[in-house]
């Protein structure tokens, strides 16, 4: 049974792309935020991974959607240090993108900071789970999330098979 079917709990997994929080020099912000919000939305959620910047990123993706998520959200890593690679990591994942969800984000953070239109995150879905890279700042993740809100049920719904409009 996957975990998008209808009358299912939905699971949700965060990835949080950080060397410094990785190596414990900082303690992750965006982490809590992310899981905080997933629970609100009903969602049961594995332990956020907080993995270093590049390949781990793939890798800790690759390994959520063996347990058949609904959603997974990273944070981190969309910026354009040498090591900001998220996105590299998430696009080849994706079997369609969803670039609306993108462009409001972008959007709604460049009202605020222009420094938003620097994110290359990427959203969009592999199989029945939803994907989408945030920003690593939390306002850059509750901007995000503000975006997400109205869409996600509907977004997860379509996922599931229910194509009520």
């Amino acid at each position: 049974m996957s975990a998008c079917e209808p009358n299912v709990t939905r699971r949700a997994g965060v990835v949080i792309a950080s060397t410094r929080a990785a190596a414990g020099v900082y303690a992750d912000e965006t982490g809590p935020i992310i899981l905080d919000w997933l629970n609100e939305h009903g969602f049961d959620t594995f332990p956020t991974m907080v993995v270093p910047d590049g390949e781990p990123v793939g890798a800790a993706l690759r390994a959520l959607l063996t347990q058949g998520p609904a959603v997974v959200i990273t944070s981190g890593g969309t910026g354009l240090s040498p090591d900001d690679r998220t996105p590299e990591m998430t696009l080849p994942l994706l079997e369609r993108e969803i670039p609306g969800i993108m462009e409001g984000i972008r959007r709604a953070g460049a009202a605020k900071t222009p420094m938003a239109m620097l994110s290359r995150g990427h959203a969009g879905t592999a199989g029945k789970t939803f994907i989408i890279n945030l920003p690593g700042s939390p306002k850059g993740v509750m901007d995000g999330l503000a975006v997400l809100d109205p869409v996600l049920g509907h977004l997860c719904e379509q996922l599931e098979g229910n194509h009520g409009h």
